[in-house]
């Protein structure tokens, strides 16, 4: 019997470990899996970012998807003079933007320059990886991500985007600077009067709610009556 050759394959680099600087060709070309690629990336950091102006998850959504089509859509005017990634996340926060100014007469961030304050603050760390392992423990978890998620949105539009860029995100004050497209100094400034705007909205939202730490109530109450009664029967 006469073996039938099999054409093999050729190798296709797995795309989600290309850097951007080699999807962006492919993209250029109407690649649909390098699209997919590039979105897939960068999908959290530009919904992020997005979000920080908007205050609206389904409209930050639709800021980024705009985002996205007017990046792809003019991918040629991209000349590699930036990362990939600043000039996407200039393109979200420029359409961000706009919106806020269509529903409301604001003004952008990169017009607003806050005066140095000495005023302190101390870093808020969002949730991260860390995973549940039951029930309570993801409740607990939702309950101090909405925490910080009404904090976030309570910060005026040029201290939030700079919080969740540098605190949320993990940039560096230089990179977050760049990003926004103001000076380092005024994304140290924002950055500082953000978070003790953070910590003094966490501490109103939590006064009063100490003294329900450690509850010991209800059902354990009653248990721990019964062991103690059923520890001394002997000599009641």
């Amino acid at each position: 019997m006469t073996a039938i050759p099999v054409p093999v394959a050729r190798h296709q680099p797995v795309l989600a470990t290309l850097a951007d600087a080699d999807l962006v060709p492919l993209a250029k070309r109407g690649d649909e899996p390098a699209v997919r690629a590039i979105v897939q990336r960068h999908n959290q950091r530009l919904f992020r970012t997005a979000r920080a102006v908007i205050r609206n998850d389904a409209e930050a959504e639709d800021v980024v998807q705009a985002a996205y089509i007017k990046a792809f859509t003019n991918l040629a005017a991209f000349r590699g003079e930036a990362e990939f990634s600043t000039w996407l996340t200039r393109i979200a926060l420029n359409e961000a933007l706009a919106r806020v100014r269509a529903r409301k007469n604001t003004t952008g961030l990169e017009e607003i320059d806050m005066q140095a304050t000495s005023a302190g603050g101390e870093v808020v760390q969002f949730p991260s990886s860390l995973s549940a392992t039951d029930p309570e423990t993801e409740l607990s978890r939702s309950q101090a991500r909405l925490l910080l998620e009404q904090a976030v949105d309570e910060l005026p539009n040029d201290f939030r985007a700079i919080f969740v860029l540098r605190d949320v995100e993990g940039m560096s004050t230089d990179e977050a600077a760049s990003y926004l497209g103001i000076r380092p100094e005024t994304a140290k400034t924002r950055l500082h009067r953000a978070r003790k705007m953070m910590r003094q909205s966490i501490e109103k939202r939590l006064s009063g709610a100490f003294s329900a730490l450690f509850p010991f109530d209800g059902a354990r109450c009653a248990f721990m009556a019964d062991r103690v009664v059923g520890a001394l029967a002997p000599t009641l």
